[in-house]
């Protein structure tokens, strides 16, 4: 029963973690139907578009991120903790109880995170809008193939995920 609750609660609060990011990314870029771009603009939007949802949303998020959250996901039902129950949207993302790498990587990201939301903060718009509209083209596509990842982890038979645990026999988390 606590594994299942753990597993709702990290999947829930990784979901909202990155829904919050889109909601809010997306009422700034909703500005820039406010201002008359130039050509120059919607081409830089454009291809910046094509970037992140390329490297961010399918490389990132749908090559690496969603399969190893719905991994870690998984993971919990069988293996919760308390530390892991209280703390599962943190398990879930990597920031504990993973191989050393991944936290060190994971850390490192996030702050990297930190520092590019810092400056583009200060950007004039319209280039602070457009630089939040390929955000939420990345973020959405890794939203949404974190939801698939997850579904068919628990409904389809015979998908092998890592869930990157330290643990060498519970590296392969076969999710049914």
């Amino acid at each position: 029963m606590l594994g299942r609750i753990a597993a709702a609660w990290g999947f829930i609060g990784v979901f909202l973690f990155l829904g919050s990011a889109i909601f809010k990314l997306a009422v700034i870029s909703w500005q820039l139907t406010a201002i008359d771009l130039e050509l120059y603009h919607w081409l830089a939007m454009i291809g910046w578009v094509f970037f992140m949802g390329y490297y961010e949303g399918y490389r990132g998020f749908q090559k690496g991120f969603s399969p190893r959250v719905a991994a870690r996901v998984h993971f919990l039902v069988e293996n919760v903790t308390y530390k892991r129950l209280i703390l599962a949207p943190l398990f879930c993302l990597g920031f504990f109880d993973a191989e050393r790498r991944r936290v060190i990587f994971i850390v490192c990201l996030t702050l990297g995170i930190i520092l590019l939301v810092q400056v583009v903060e200060h950007m004039p718009m319209p280039w602070r809008g457009i630089m939040d509209v390929g955000v939420v083209v990345g973020l959405s596509w890794g939203l949404i193939s974190m939801l698939i990842f997850t579904l068919k982890g628990f409904y389809s038979p015979g998908c092998y995920y890592s869930a990157g645990v330290p643990d060498r026999e519970m590296q392969a988390v076969v999710l049914k």
